[in-house]
């Protein structure tokens, strides 16, 4: 058995979400194999060969594969596919625009969003935002999964020795051109990644009030996030939003502040090793599922808690 996980990079770095799915991977059990589709990605190739558990790295360096674009990547894959008994994606924008397409061209049934592997045909992904979780098994000769990479620790980003295989790159598509790309940036970490992550909500009431929570980010190092109500109003942009539909995170704290709890926005982070929630409404939801609670004016509470660190 062996499992072919596609990396995550920019073609300078890998990302961290790979780390994340070659854990998913042997959690499965087998020989890991990672392909490599970038241009002038050598360097990707060679972090990813040192990533603990992996076996083999395959390196498709081409320009038509510079902006990872889904109908060359996903005919790479197709192309080695038939080699392997699972297809491994991280569960992001780029893995899950890439995932079914290979699963529909190989007339398999794709499995979303893995969070535990019970064995090599018996998988566990959460439905209903999280209020239950799916045993899903798959008789599929080829089984491609999306892992959703805060259900597995990354496995360590060095002391593997795997060899780097030069493989032919497929020719590009036609289908899609890359036109261009905004990169938000910022000196903080990135919030899908990030260790701790302070968010605001609705309660926020303004974007000019989510200023408020940049002094207690800086001083614990955090990213910043945002409930899908306080991006919807136009208070944080929507990269920042946290939930089931923005980015699913699980950070070793999380600082929820001014968010009421909803169901989607909950089942994009209770996963976070420690809850602090500060909100003013003793009933909200938010804090039934954390760890620490304080009802106060977010507006007195959090400048006094940024003075106190």
């Amino acid at each position: 058995m062996t499992i072919l996980v596609i990396a995550e990079h920019d073609n300078a770095n890998l990302k961290a979400a790979t780390l994340n799915t070659i854990a998913a991977a042997q959690k499965i059990g087998g020989e890991i194999h990672v392909l490599v589709a970038g241009s002038s990605a050598h360097a990707v190739a060679e972090q990813a060969a040192k990533a603990a558990g992996v076996a083999k790295v395959l390196l498709a360096d081409a320009l038509q594969m510079a902006d990872s674009l889904a109908e060359n990547v996903s005919a790479q894959v197709l192309q080695i596919a038939n080699a392997y008994s699972h297809i491994l994606f991280p569960a992001t924008a780029s893995g899950k625009n890439v995932a079914p397409r290979v699963a529909a061209k190989l007339d398999v049934a794709q499995i979303s969003d893995i969070i535990g592997v019970e064995s090599p045909d018996i998988f566990h992904r959460p439905i209903y935002a999280g209020n239950a979780i799916a045993t899903v098994q798959s008789a599929d000769a080829i089984k491609v999964i999306t892992v959703r990479t805060t259900g597995f620790d990354a496995v360590a980003a060095e002391g593997g020795s795997a060899a780097v295989e030069s493989i032919t790159a497929v020719a590009d598509s036609g289908l899609s051109s890359f036109v261009g790309r905004e990169v938000a940036k910022s000196d903080r970490p990135e919030l899908a990644g990030a260790a701790v992550v302070v968010s605001g909500g609705r309660g926020i009431g303004s974007a000019e009030n989510f200023k408020l929570l940049e002094p207690l980010a800086d001083k614990l190092g955090a990213a910043l996030g945002a409930s899908r109500a306080a991006v919807d109003a136009g208070y944080a942009p929507n990269d920042w939003q946290v939930g089931q539909t923005g980015k699913i995170v699980a950070p070793q704290l999380y600082v929820a502040i001014g968010i009421s709890g909803a169901i989607q926005h909950l089942a994009g982070m209770k996963d976070s090793k420690a809850i602090v929630a500060i909100n003013k409404d003793t009933e909200a939801p938010i804090f039934g599922v954390a760890d620490y609670g304080l009802v106060a004016d977010l507006f007195t509470a959090v400048p006094e808690l940024a003075s106190q660190l």
